[in-house]
């Protein structure tokens, strides 16, 4: 289980966990979300909303995992522009120490 500090006095965190990490890359939720200039705010944060909404709505992707990524994450109350940016972060990295770990199997 990961935290991440949803704002910056960091009183607010959210917990997210390896199925977490894992339905944003099954639904590959993060790729292309941020623009060219790599600034994530408000806006970045309704645009993935949005994409979940729209997943969920086709009825292409109404499994567990993205419904509770969406609950514990994603429409968490504490979600913001900053907690993404620190959601994107921790995504990353666990993203390259995955990538490590299969590299040395």
């Amino acid at each position: 289980m990961y935290k991440i500090q949803a704002n910056k006095t960091g009183t607010r965190l959210i917990e997210v966990s390896e199925e977490h990490l894992k339905s944003l890359e099954k639904y590959q939720l993060l790729r292309n979300l941020v623009d060219s200039n790599g600034i994530i705010d408000e806006g970045i944060l309704n645009k993935l909303r949005l994409n979940v909404r729209s997943l969920l709505e086709s009825g292409e992707a109404t499994q567990k995992d993205l419904l509770d990524l969406c609950l514990d994450v994603i429409y968490n109350s504490n979600m913001k522009a900053f907690g993404l940016s620190n959601l994107v972060r921790l995504y990353v990295e666990w993203r390259e120490l995955k990538d490590e770990s299969e590299s040395e199997e």
